[in-house]
């Protein structure tokens, strides 16, 4: 979707979305020349609560804000409603009934990047993430090191499970723990919960994960990032992810989403993007990465993103995931596949408002 001067033509797909309660349809949009696009903020899924948070940090009209604040206050919104219960506290539990958190955040003017990732016990993952970027030199931090660096910093430690994710866990248990991530293992993981041993009669040609298999376990209900890029009004760009990970997920997981372009990434020269799907697929193919060179090779940002998960395709076709792109002069896009189709949120100044777009997915 093109967001440059003359006359923009949006297509809007007719959704309601549950955090603004706003039926939406389409219409066409006329940019004035004179209208610069910027500042923007755009992000997965129909997360708008998001968007309108880190909206109203770039917009104000007293001192209009940077886009790290927007990024770091915008998807905080998502870890305080815990959007579709897969970013923030009380959602996904693991094996072991616990919620652990990643989260990153990148600085396209520095190329800063802080990330935490199996972060325990503490509910502010984009924070902690961007403090990790501010206050040392590594880029990520995890587990329990992560939480005892977030303390020192000033975070509260807390419980992050919930009646309701305690109550996915115990189902889970009770169904034989299925779907799980387990393979090549015994006892059975398709039948049984464990512990397991691996399998040491299987020859090798057999321990290679069959491709048709690919993407049994992820749908749109058992795992969501939000991946949220921001340009502000100085030109300046960030790009930052939070997610619980993939429900039911072996301990210590981590996937795409605090990965430096994988999840997220952002280059001043070009622009951004964000990635979302099935991460332990998506994390081996650097897709937000790959966006953003295309549109720096002149890919508009939808062509770009999907180049990035046209290569995916090649080794798992049946793989879930989606990214959405932004150019420093505000044209933006997305492309998904695996799911019927993928909504994200979209603000600039000639919108108006947050807009929730929508785009047709590759099967």
């Amino acid at each position: 979707m093109a967001a440059n001067g003359g006359q923009l033509v949006i297509f809007l797909v007719a959704v309601t979305s549950a955090l603004l309660g706003e039926a939406l349809e389409p219409y066409v949009v006329k940019v004035p020349k004179t209208k610069s696009p910027l500042p923007l903020v755009i992000n997965t899924w129909n997360f708008t609560a998001a968007t309108l948070k880190a909206w109203d940090i770039l917009n104000n009209e007293i001192e209009p804000g940077a886009a790290l604040d927007a990024i770091e206050a915008g998807c905080s919104v998502c870890e305080v409603l815990q959007c579709d219960g897969s970013v923030g506290y009380g959602g996904s539990p693991d094996e072991n009934g616990e919620t652990t958190l990643d989260a990153m955040i990148m600085d396209g003017t520095t190329h800063d990047v802080g990330a935490v990732a199996c972060l325990r016990r503490v509910k502010s993952a984009i924070s902690v993430a961007r403090k990790v970027m501010e206050h040392t030199t590594h880029t990520m931090l995890v587990g329990d090191q992560a939480t005892e660096f977030a303390l020192m910093m000033g975070f509260k430690e807390e419980n992050l499970t919930t009646e309701s994710s305690a109550a996915m866990y115990k189902n889970w248990k009770e169904g034989s723990c299925q779907p799980n991530y387990w393979k090549n293992v015994i006892p059975d993981p398709a039948t049984s919960c464990g512990p397991y041993e691996p399998v040491k009669s299987v020859w090798k040609e057999d321990m290679r994960w069959s491709v048709a298999g690919e993407g049994k376990n992820f749908d749109t209900n058992n795992h969501d990032t939000i991946g949220m890029i921001a340009i502000d009004s100085r030109g300046e760009i960030a790009g930052g992810t939070s997610t619980n990970g993939a429900t039911y997920k072996i301990p210590g997981r981590v996937g795409d989403s605090p990965i430096p372009g994988s999840g997220a990434y952002v280059d001043r020269a070009v622009g951004g993007a964000a990635a979302t799907g099935d991460g332990d697929i998506m994390m081996r193919f650097m897709p937000a990465l790959i966006t953003v060179e295309g549109m720096r090779s002149g890919l508009p940002p939808e062509e770009a993103a999907e180049v990035a998960l046209a290569k995916i395709t090649t080794y798992y076709p049946n793989y879930m995931g989606a990214v959405v792109a932004v150019r420093m002069d505000g044209e933006f896009g997305a492309a998904c596949h695996g799911f019927d189709s993928f909504p994200y949120a979209v603000a600039t100044s000639y919108l108006g408002t947050v807009k929730l777009m929508n785009v047709a997915c590759t099967k």
